[in-house]
């Protein structure tokens, strides 16, 4: 049996995050919120500061928001968010373990949206996070280890980038 031909190996979305910092709180972080909340479809999440950041923002205060997307509604707003970039991601996007992220400068990028004059242009982070079959193994209560050779290589997630999403890694 080839490394093809097994089940085990083959590559899936995890999870899909997109992630908007504004840096403070009030008007501009409800509309960042409604702007995901509109793309996605799911209500979004509030980020809040760790400790006090270098700009003086105590800790414990809400700067962005964030949405997270797993199962077949992530391969969907996937290929939405990769048409807002023409389907070309560089290849510095992907790290070690095969995930990629990419930043959209604008919201009205994306197909379907449109711009409302009420809350402005932002941007937004996108993440995408890979998995294996098994991957499970590590987030068990009772822990136990992934094999080197089950692991995500950043060939791999480029490969999986190309073939199953048809993106260009430049």
């Amino acid at each position: 049996m080839e490394k093809e031909d097994n089940p085990m190996r083959e590559i899936s979305i995890e999870k899909v995050v997109l992630n908007i910092g504004v840096g403070e709180s009030g008007e501009k972080l409800e509309n960042a919120r409604k702007i995901l909340e509109r793309i996605t479809g799911r209500k979004a999440l509030l980020t809040k500061t760790k400790r006090r950041t270098t700009f003086g923002t105590p800790r414990n205060r809400p700067i962005g928001v964030k949405v997270t997307i797993r199962g077949k509604d992530a391969e969907e707003l996937l290929k939405k968010l990769l048409e807002a970039k023409k389907f070309e991601i560089p290849q510095s996007s992907f790290d070690e373990q095969g995930n990629f992220c990419f930043g959209i400068e604008e919201y009205i990028e994306i197909p379907g949206v449109e711009y409302d004059p009420e809350i402005g242009l932002f941007g937004m982070d996108v993440c995408v996070s890979l998995k294996r079959k098994g991957y499970r193994v590590i987030r068990r209560r009772i822990k136990g280890r992934l094999g080197k050779r089950h692991r995500i290589t950043k060939e791999e997630g480029i490969k999986f980038a190309e073939e199953k999403l048809g993106v260009k890694v430049v």
